[in-house]
């Protein structure tokens, strides 16, 4: 058909025609030709760390000491706020941990971090019954004035229906937000800003619904953020239940009134760090995978889930490799991260740490979602290494975590990412993580030692393989520049 329509064309044409139809298909082929080499050489990948890969989880699923770990950074330790003593507790204990697994160049990263107190807190119903409710004020939230505030309140869903109200009808009053889960990412929105939304209609206080799917009468904390340019208020999460409560009342048109009382304060900033420790590269120590998760946790709980047992996990992935004798070429970290919940100075004080040496920073994998039953890593990568990365990934079908998706990251190598690093994070079901996060009770109990265990495999086989492949990965352009999910 290409042929038949030439000689309409004169000579000229018909000879950049035929060129041009020819360096079309050469390159068509010249494309054919890379994409057979390039699953050749995934499938070589695949083929060449199944001997590694089988023997790391194999010692994986045997592992009793990881878990033994998470039980002291539990229950010896317990939560971690960014500040505290017990975080500084939990930072020592850490290069203790990492040096008897036989980690090299153990050291802590200084860092200063936000200091947030909660101290005695209280919120009821005042009319039109006395009922106490369900509340955790939210991080960073200043307190009340002694005595606490008394107020009627207004109840919204959105900040839509919020702004349809007007300073008029806010003005003096505490705004309940009854937001109902959608999803973590919009729901956070309420809790970050509601404040200083309400704020600026003249509202006193915030009650918000906890970003949470799970109605259990459980309050669930997080950070809040304040716009300098409105008035400071306090802020606080209540179950959802009580959430709809006072909002069910406000629309049947029934004067409700909630007592909130709260010492919350900021102390100056605390000195604390991130921990981090080696396996030196074999071959090319200079260039680096680093993996880790948080270490600070909130005030409430334990933060076993969040984010205990992904440290733990990542450090115990190097402990194994350790044990087993296994050295990959390139030098691979594992890093505690401090400060990720309220402030995120640990991330920026790795990547100061990091400074111009970005070229030799290979990959950054995260663990932030909790260690349920793993489904496999988001990568913020380029098609072609997504390529190689799910060739590595068919090594973890064993334990379910062959799943290479996009859109891999997180808070604390959001400053890496930015500079254009590949980043990872772990994936798992998630079947349960929001409904005991942020609250007293993400604690010990959650975490199964078993899906603990597949974790753990997943994060050796996969950062082992991303240490050791001559292959590099290139960041997507999406990837660049984003923040953590």
């Amino acid at each position: 058909m290409f042929f038949a329509n030439l000689p309409a064309l004169r000579l000229g044409e018909k000879l950049y025609a035929i060129i041009d139809f020819m360096s079309r298909c050469a390159y068509t082929f010249a494309l054919l030709a890379l994409s057979a080499a390039g699953v050749g050489r995934s499938q070589e990948l695949a083929e060449k760390y199944k001997p590694v890969a089988d023997r790391l989880i194999d010692a994986a699923l045997a592992d009793t000491e990881g878990y033994q770990r998470l039980e002291y950074l539990c229950y010896r330790i317990g939560n971690r706020l960014s500040g505290s003593e017990s975080l500084q507790r939990a930072i020592a204990w850490s290069v203790e941990q990492m040096k008897a697994a036989g980690l090299s160049n153990v050291r802590v990263i200084p860092t200063k971090v936000p200091h947030w107190v909660r101290g005695a807190e209280s919120a009821r119903m005042v009319a039109p019954l006395d009922k106490p409710l369900h509340m955790l004020g939210l991080g960073m939230s200043i307190g009340t004035p002694a005595g606490g505030i008394t107020a009627d309140i207004v109840a919204v869903s959105t900040f839509d229906e919020l702004t349809a109200l007007g300073a008029d009808k806010v003005k003096g009053k505490i705004v309940v937000y009854n937001y109902a889960f959608q999803g973590y990412g919009s729901a956070r929105g309420y809790r970050s800003s509601g404040a200083s939304r309400a704020a600026a209609l003249g509202a006193v206080g915030v009650l918000v619904r906890s970003a949470t799917p799970l109605a259990m009468q459980i309050p669930h904390t997080g950070a809040m953020e304040y716009d300098e340019q409105q008035p400071k208020i306090p802020a606080a999460a209540v179950s959802p239940e009580d959430a709809a409560m006072l909002q069910r009342l406000y629309l049947d048109g029934v004067p409700v009134k909630v007592h909130l009382e709260m010492s919350a304060r900021m102390e100056p900033d605390a000195d604390s760090g991130d921990v981090i420790g080696e396996i030196p590269g074999k071959t090319h120590p200079e260039e680096v995978v680093v993996i880790g998760g948080h270490i600070d946790s909130w005030d409430v709980g334990q933060g076993a889930q969040d984010d205990g047992a992904s440290i733990i996990a990542c450090l115990q992935a190097l402990a194994l490799m350790h044990k087993l004798g296994l050295q990959p070429a390139r030098t691979l970290r594992v890093a505690f991260w401090v400060n990720e919940e309220n402030g995120g100075r640990g991330g920026e004080a790795y990547r100061a740490f990091v400074g111009d040496n970005l070229k030799n920073q290979v990959a950054a994998l995260e663990m932030d979602g909790g260690a349920e039953t793993p489904r496999g890593f988001g990568a913020s990568v380029d098609e072609a290494s997504q390529g190689l990365l799910k060739q590595v990934a068919r090594l973890l079908d064993r334990v379910g975590a062959g799943e290479i998706t996009g859109g891999g990251g997180g808070e604390d190598i959001a400053p890496l990412m930015r500079d254009g690093v590949p980043c990872l994070s772990e994936r798992t079901v998630g079947t349960h993580y929001f409904d005991w996060h942020h609250t007293e009770a993400d604690t010990l109990d959650k975490v199964n030692p078993d899906d603990f265990r597949k974790n753990v495999a997943a994060l050796a086989v996969m950062s082992y393989a991303l240490a050791d492949m001559p292959q590099r990965l290139t960041a997507s352009r999406m990837g660049r520049g984003g923040r953590g999910q």
